[in-house]
């Protein structure tokens, strides 16, 4: 029933440019080569004629797991637990339907660092944030909202806390992801940010380029905010 839920003759395609390639450098075109050499890759999608399916597929996949989650949900309403329960939805990463060419997971554009997260209980802010956070955050942010005692270690991320009580609250922190060792990604709400291992880089100003159709890492104007990037890559590579 999920499926008739979205008819592939109705589905709408991701937007894509036929010369989206064109300015990535070495390391992000091995990237999106990655499916290229099995059945599962862009062109052929196109010429099988299968785009359409595949995306109609995802959206019934989706809708399946948010039946599953909803059941969940009304399963905790039902209990003693309901007003003194943290729920976090979240998932392991987001996926390329064309996006790119590319069809897969294993990049470091948006499409597939990008995944849900949503926290709800009592006490917290009803709201949409739109700051860059990690899933590493969510150690430290339910540490403090259990009230259980701080780690003894230094962590990484930072807890959420400040944003569930305000959403729109100041958020210094850039999101990093990273895919191999020294291939990063930052994310800083306007920028993306990407380093690969071998130094290649690339940068979008998601403001203006929600696509990351543009990369403006080569264009001299934006040297300072490269500097200013790199700064916030992680000096530990292990």
């Amino acid at each position: 029933r999920f499926f008739e839920h979205h008819p592939e003759r109705q589905v709408k395609l991701p937007v894509i440019r036929e010369d989206d390639l064109a300015d990535l450098p070495p390391a992000g075109l091995q990237i999106t080569r990655y499916m290229h050499n099995t059945p599962l890759n862009h062109k052929s999608m196109q010429a099988s004629g299968n785009w359409g399916n595949a995306v109609a597929a995802y959206l019934a996949c989706t809708e399946f797991v948010d039946h599953c989650v909803g059941v969940m949900l009304d399963a905790l309403d039902a209990s003693d637990h309901a007003k003194d329960t943290l729920v976090v939805l979240w998932s392991d990463h987001g996926w390329h339907l064309g996006e790119k060419q590319h069809w897969a997971k294993r990049s470091l554009w948006g499409e597939s660092t990008r995944v849900p997260l949503i926290l709800a209980g009592p006490g917290l802010a009803k709201g949409n944030c739109l700051r860059p956070v990690g899933l590493i955050d969510l150690y430290p942010t339910l540490t403090e909202l259990c009230g259980l005692a701080k780690p003894p270690q230094t962590l990484e991320g930072h807890s959420l806390v400040p944003l569930l009580g305000k959403p729109g609250a100041a958020w210094p922190h850039p999101v990093i992801t990273t895919f191999q060792q020294n291939d990063h990604t930052l994310g800083t709400g306007r920028w993306r940010y990407i380093r690969y291992a071998n130094g290649d880089e690339e940068l979008y100003d998601c403001a203006t380029d929600p696509h990351e159709w543009h990369n403006l890492a080569a264009q001299p104007e934006h040297k300072g905010m490269l500097a200013e990037l790199r700064e916030h890559l992680p000096k530990v590579n292990s």
